[in-house]
């Protein structure tokens, strides 16, 4: 009997170390631009078959561990196939264990939202957009990043409008 507690227990415990990953629309990137909060929000879309966004990801996790005590939220943004969330995106994000929130863009015509994060946007990815209103900072970027650019950029973001 304590065997099997002891499994289910740790199976639970398993299962609660997975990060969820909510569906967002088009709506929560508008959220994001009109916060009117101290956030500087780094907004990372990427997708599991994206090489280069594969690569630029520990770049962003090292940025959230970084800066976990500044008003910084890194968000990444997977643009991935939606029938491919339960099969790829969440094993991915637990075999990689990404510790920056995940979220899946739930839109089935990307047009819904690549206005909205920047007009200058193509649609490639990866791409990533450093925002706040507050600040007044918009800074996007439709290639890979490396540690250095990016925390670069959120650094000039940060000292903006102090």
């Amino acid at each position: 009997m304590r065997k099997i507690t002891f499994f289910l227990a740790f199976f639970a415990c398993c299962s609660l170390s997975a990060q969820d990953i909510p569906f967002i629309k088009s709506e929560q990137i508008n959220y994001w631009k009109n916060a009117d909060n101290d956030t500087l929000y780094v907004l990372n879309f990427w997708a599991t078959w994206c090489a280069p966004c594969v690569e630029e990801l520990p770049s962003f996790e090292k940025l959230n561990r970084e800066y976990v005590d500044r008003k910084v939220k890194v968000v990444l943004i997977s643009t991935d196939f939606k029938r491919n969330v339960e099969t790829r995106v969440k094993p991915f994000v637990k075999e990689r264990g990404l510790q920056s929130e995940v979220v899946f863009m739930n839109e089935s015509n990307p047009n819904n939202y690549i206005n909205l994060v920047d007009t200058s946007w193509t649609g490639a990815i990866p791409a990533t957009l450093i925002y706040s209103k507050r600040k007044g900072v918009s800074l996007f970027f439709e290639k890979k990043l490396d540690y250095e650019s990016l925390e670069t950029a959120v650094k000039t973001a940060l000292e903006t409008g102090n």
